[in-house]
């Protein structure tokens, strides 16, 4: 398959901040998720492809031609941004309709695609209400329906799942979908390795502006699972906790707090070790008051793939 997006030895930076470094990339057909902790650059990347940035070093283009600086490749794209950069005091009819008259549509075709976009997201119910008025999840779907308002043949959606609750998720994902069945190119970024699971098993790993890896979801993660794990585990008594898993083969590394009560476990196989807890509190007859896990963001788990 020819690549959509390519991007050549692509490098940004912002003074004496790199925002992205020497990142070369072919984008298919069909969804990629973009996956890495915040800060790792995927927002540069994206705002690099729809060419609202320039490259310092390298190049992008989109469908062979060069993105920055072609105003007539514009209407292939449809854009939703991580950060919202709304004017509050339109309603989210007017929000959209006023963004598509800058594609040149005459006003019936203005009103008729701002119709079909809302009641996509399931906001027709409000769309006269001032945007400034929206929840969050509002937001981000009104956000969502002025990228694709215009029936673009690539949609960039950065972070679009944020600050929607599990049903707004649930319908958003299956709406991408809809997307890749229709031939579309979809590319999705996330900090949230389940939310891009759900959504394609086509994944980059992107951290501190380098690509880590890509490939299909289960390369990925058995990357992400070779990570060694950290728990948290606070009790009444963490050093009786911790004599019973001195010579347990799932536990690499344990240390304890500050506030005297919780014992850290790091381990390569955390279902393992679950399951062994369990077992050991109830016959230790030990009081737990809290199992967290500090890993559960990507941040930890990049950290230990660029240091290997």
């Amino acid at each position: 398959m020819s690549a959509i997006i390519a991007a050549a030895h692509l490098s940004k930076w912002y003074g004496n901040v790199l925002g992205l470094n020497d990142v070369s990339l072919e984008i298919e057909d069909g969804i990629t998720g973009l996956l890495g902790p915040n800060g790792a650059g995927k927002s540069t990347f994206m705002k690099l492809v729809t060419g609202q940035l320039k490259p310092n070093i390298g190049a992008v283009t989109v469908r062979g031609r060069p993105v920055w600086n072609d105003p007539a490749i514009f209407p292939e794209i449809g854009f939703c941004p991580e950060h919202d950069v709304f004017y509050e005091d339109m309603t989210g009819r007017e929000f959209v309709a006023g963004l598509l008259r800058f594609y040149g549509y005459t006003q019936a075709e203005i009103r008729e695609r701002t119709a079909r976009a809302l009641d996509l997201v399931e906001l027709t119910a409000d769309q006269d209400r001032l945007i400034r008025g929206y929840s969050r999840g509002m937001r981000q779907r009104i956000k969502f329906a002025q990228a694709v308002a215009h029936d673009p043949g690539i949609i960039i959606l950065d972070e679009p799942l944020s600050g929607l609750d599990p049903l707004g998720k649930r319908k958003l994902i299956r709406l991408i979908k809809e997307f890749r069945t229709q031939g579309r190119t979809v590319l999705v970024s996330s900090h949230v390795l389940p939310e891009i699971e759900a959504l394609t098993s086509r994944i980059v790993l992107i951290h501190q502006g380098k690509i880590l890896a890509q490939g299909d979801i289960s390369s990925i993660r058995k990357l992400i699972d070779s990570h060694p794990h950290q728990i948290s585990v606070r009790s009444s008594d963490p050093r009786a906790l911790a004599a019973r898993f001195v010579a347990d083969a799932s536990v690499e590394k344990m240390t304890f707090a500050a506030d005297g009560r919780t014992l850290v476990v790091e381990t390569r196989d955390r279902d393992v070790f679950f399951g062994r807890l369990t077992g050991v509190v109830l016959e230790a007859g030990l009081a737990v008051d809290e199992i967290s896990s500090p890993d559960d963001n990507l941040q930890a788990v990049f950290e230990y793939l660029v240091g290997k």
